[in-house]
């Protein structure tokens, strides 16, 4: 058993071959793949491919900070729709902060990622949170949720052994790693020697991250074989043991687990 936490085949670059895509991602080990949200033009196009493909792919709701504008609370107020609607969304993801292009909605980044921290307690769902140039932003905003049952993945986790161990020490997250730990100049494999193998997650982010050997070529989810491959690398163990321990983390983390 091998699990996407973290995966977009619901946007158009999967649009042409997705049966294939979902084929593969099988004949690879994938028993389940998570798929979050990006704003309320996409609702539409996940709960398609999550209905499609009933209990193998799962859908989350949220809004990404790079969707925040001026216009957030309208935003918000179909994010909230949605919650209170009998879909069945496994968390309240992607949110966050990011920071990378613009920090024009810096505040209202921070304001939208604090509302969705909330509905996660409110929803007694998990979070899964984008984190780019925003580390401390985003610790700041956390800093009110210390000591709740808020949990989650902090997705596509690059940041120090210091910041990983401060997410463990504070918060109830799991790190999600992806295809950034295959590149060359990764410093992800050194971060890994000090966290245990239990609080990570194995992601692709498809479209996106493809790892080597497949860098510059579009993701997809069958490609977290490669993350495992290297994962079992840096900890010394099998894949097979890699496998079974970050699925158990998974399915616990989204309320799974059998």
């Amino acid at each position: 058993m091998l699990i996407d936490t973290h995966s977009h085949l619901f946007l158009e670059e999967f649009a042409e071959d997705l049966e294939t895509v979902i084929e593969r991602a099988q004949i690879a080990g994938v028993s389940h793949i998570f798929m979050p949200n990006i704003d309320s033009t996409t609702i539409e196009s996940l709960l398609g491919v999550c209905s499609r493909y009933d209990n193998y792919c799962f859908p989350m709701i949220g809004l990404h900070p790079t969707s925040v504008n001026e216009n957030y609370h309208s935003e918000l107020d179909v994010v909230l729709r949605e919650l209170k609607s009998d879909k069945k969304y496994v968390a309240i993801g992607e949110v966050g902060m990011d920071l990378y292009w613009d920090k024009t909605y810096e505040k209202e980044q921070a304001a939208v990622l604090s509302k969705q921290l909330e509905w996660a307690l409110d929803f007694n769902l998990p979070v899964v949170i984008h984190c780019r140039n925003a580390f401390d932003s985003i610790c700041e905003v956390l800093r009110k949720f210390s000591g709740s049952s808020l949990r989650g993945i902090f997705h596509s986790f690059a940041g120090t052994a210091a910041e990983a161990m401060y997410l463990m020490e504070h918060f109830d997250f799991l790190l999600g790693i992806n295809g950034i730990v295959t590149f060359k100049k990764s410093t992800i494999p050194d971060v890994l020697k000090v966290i245990p193998l239990e609080k990570i997650v194995l992601e692709t982010d498809s479209p996106y991250l493809a790892p080597v050997p497949c860098r510059g070529c579009r993701n997809e989810s069958a490609n977290v074989k490669y993350v495992l491959l290297k994962v079992a690398e840096i900890y010394g163990k099998t894949p097979e043991e890699v496998a079974k321990i970050t699925s158990e983390s998974a399915l616990k983390v989204f309320g799974m687990l059998k």
